[in-house]
């Protein structure tokens, strides 16, 4: 069957390794008799075999537009003896269906339908296992709760566990800003309306196109609407249920990614064969990720599909369940390439020998050992406090934090005496703070730094947390102003060195600006500390040594360069209106790609954010994302443009729609709404 399948292949487009080819949207019936699409990818090498076990990526990122060459893993799988199969889900791409929101039920079904149909297929031997990273991860994670019979493993990178509390949407009960309207969500609306492949989407191209247009609508609008955690966020996170999932499980995550938090989390809640691997990357795969080091990463994932599939002695599950990168302190560069520390190993969670160290919060801006006597700090509340933080990492390849002195100029400052020893930390640091303010509706933020000896702040890890959530996610109250309230919450999950001779640093803010929309009322924010209220920083610390010895990995082999050395160097630019005080962000990202000989791929995400740190409740948004596919004397292109217009009670969306066919419209559509701001 395998040379059935060999002879319904084409070659790979640009000539690129013959060894690999592919078999094109292969049709996979759901239960309500939708079809999904897929394509295939088989190496000649194993052609002799009976069935291979199968590794299953399952997105709505269009398979018929994938990059092989940068997307090593489409064909160095089928060259280590499994075969690679892309799915497109429901009303994305090349399948059928409509989509009208991310991680649906129905979608986690289809997923359950398609693993199920692969089995069953005469050149799968019955192993297939699920593999992707970002919206690719979460699917491993909701596919396995669905506990198909056949799913033997699942490899999530990048990944969360909780779509209300870690993900690009919101964090800590405030609503990100930035990230949905410069990347994600603009860019889906335009993905979403753009054809199947003409090539092989045969006579149902135009049906399912026009399916596709319309009834898909933009997930935005859904992520406005639910601004507290509820029923709309389970539906999709696991950790609301991880006995869900019976299949072995190996984390990939990074200490840089937007999801720091879900791998050790989910970690500790599993209860199947488990790994977890942590660089100090950023929203990508290891080989590729910034900053480094960068690894094979592929050569684990074969380890691990080689136990688990064909029954190997690989050493993968002999070894340390968990090994993460300790980070160390360094000039805070934010187009850096690498990240000085070493890997580290872990027997298991909570690591062996670890316990907690508190500092608390002293007079004279200090971090002590001790509590001293009662005292209270004011800060105003500056809604473009944040720039220097970087940007929150979940595609957008760039954003990493510079040097913090100018964010701390605006802050409250509290800073340990220089380190005698070495200290480091694994796990989530957690702050503990009594704080009063004249708003209603406050933001805080806290900031975990590392202060060298030359001055300069180098950001660890931050939390922040909505005042009105301070007792539930669900159910948020306003604050009285004049109040003091004790708030508790996690900053991100890490793991650093502190060196001695440095300091330590927390930093509070009420803003996280362009990350987090800005609360919209001016206010002064009081801390208090001392014995009756003993505002702390609280540290996981850890032996300088890991329990157990760390894995060596091999160099990743692909050459990766400063984001400002490339051609077309990404834009990330802040500006200060001087005579009005407006503070604005531009985010300008493009490239260009061959998907084959006849097709190019052109992407561009542009977009601007603005506050008046005077009026933060009529902060704005705008994004215009454009994606183009040009084949001879074809240009698709489809474009969406978002405006979002904050008021005090309100946000004001507006989406436009436009898609092109050789420079003339051929489809347009517009969303608008106002959704009420829900103590935000």
């Amino acid at each position: 069957m395998l040379e059935e399948l060999w002879r319904q292949s084409e070659p790979l487009p640009l000539n690129f390794n013959h060894r690999v080819r592919r078999v094109k949207n292969i049709m996979i019936p759901m239960r309500d008799g939708i079809k999904l699409a897929a394509d295939l990818y088989v190496s000649r090498e194993f052609l002799s075999r009976q069935g291979l076990p199968v590794v299953m990526e399952y997105t709505p990122y269009r398979k018929d537009e994938i990059d092989v060459i940068q997307r090593r893993y489409v064909t160095y799988l089928p060259e280590h003896g499994y075969l690679f199969v892309r799915v497109d889900v429901r009303g994305t791409g090349g399948s059928e269906g409509i989509s009208t929101d991310e991680y649906l039920p129905l979608e986690q079904e289809d997923g359950y339908d398609v693993i199920e149909w692969i089995a069953a297929q005469p050149w799968c031997n019955g192993c297939v296992n699920m593999m992707g990273i970002s919206y690719g991860g979460f699917t491993c994670l909701q596919v396995a709760t669905q506990a198909p019979p056949h799913l033997t493993s699942i490899i999530p990178v990048d990944f969360t566990d909780d779509r209300y509390t870690d993900e690009c949407h919101y964090r800590g009960g405030l609503m990100r800003k930035y990230y949905d309207i410069a990347y994600y969500g603009g860019f889906m609306v335009a993905w979403n309306a753009l054809p199947p492949d003409p090539e092989s989407s045969g006579s149902e191209w135009a049906e399912k196109w026009e399916q596709h247009l319309a009834h898909n609508e933009p997930y935005m609008l859904k992520w406005y609407r639910h601004q507290i955690d509820g029923p709309y966020w389970r539906k999709g996170s696991v950790r609301s249920f991880p006995e869900r999932i019976k299949c072995p499980v190996f984390m990939i995550g990074g200490w840089r990614d937007g999801y720091p938090n879900p791998p050790l989390r989910l970690y500790q809640a599993l209860e199947v064969p488990r790994k977890v691997l942590i660089g100090p990357w950023n929203h990508a795969f290891p080989d590729t990720a910034i900053p480094g080091p960068r690894i094979e990463y592929l050569q684990e994932v074969i380890r691990w599909l080689d136990y688990w599939c064909k029954g190997l002695p690989t050493g993968i599950m002999e070894e340390p369940p968990i090994t993460v990168y300790m980070q160390h302190s360094q000039k805070p560069v934010v187009d850096r390439l690498d990240t000085k520390g070493q890997w580290r190993a872990e027997t298991g969670w909570p690591p062996p020998g670890g316990s907690e160290a508190s500092l608390y919060l002293g007079p004279e801006n200090s971090l002590c050992s001790n509590q001293n006597d009662q005292g209270r700090d004011d800060f105003e509340y500056k809604a473009d406090v944040g720039v220097s933080g970087g940007l929150y990492s979940s595609g957008i390849p760039f954003g990493l934090p510079g040097d913090q002195r100018p964010d701390e100029a605006f802050s409250l400052v509290y800073t340990s005496r220089t380190l005698e020893d070495d200290l480091t930390i694994l796990g989530w640091p957690r702050v503990e703070i009594w704080l009063a303010s004249t708003a209603r509706v406050v933001g805080v933020t806290a900031s975990l730094c590392d202060v060298a000896p030359d001055g300069s702040s180098h950001l660890v890890c931050k939390g922040t947390l909505n005042a009105t959530r301070r007792d539930s996610l669900t159910e948020p109250s306003p604050l009285t102003p004049g109040q003091i309230y004790e708030l508790h919450f996690d900053l991100d999950c890490t793991a650093w060195k502190f060196s001695r001779g440095n300091r330590i640093r927390l930093v509070i803010a009420g803003a996280d600006w362009p990350n987090i929309w800005p609360t919209p009322d001016l206010c002064t924010n009081s801390v208090y500390r001392g014995p009756e209220q003993p505002s702390r920083l609280i540290l996981p610390t850890v032996p300088a040594g890991g329990s157990a010895e760390p894995p060596v990995f091999t160099p990743s082999p692909v050459p990766v360069q400063r984001h400002s050395d490339s051609a077309r160097p990404p834009v990330w630019e802040v500006t200060r209106d001087v005579l009005s005080g407006r503070v604005t962000t531009v985010i300008d990202l493009k490239s260009t790609s061959r998907v084959n000989g006849n097709t190019v791929l052109e992407r561009r995400s542009k977009s601007s954010f603005e506050v008046n740190p005077e009026n933060p409740a009529q902060a704005s948004a705008w994004g215009r994302h454009v994606k183009r596919i040009i084949r001879p004397n074809h240009e698709m292109e489809a474009r969406s443009v978002i405006t979002v217009q904050a008021t005090r009670n309100h946000f004001h969306i507006n989406i436009d729609l436009e898609v092109r066919i050789n420079q003339a419209t051929t489809f347009t559509k517009r969303w608008m709404e106002s959704v009420p701001r829900v103590l935000l």
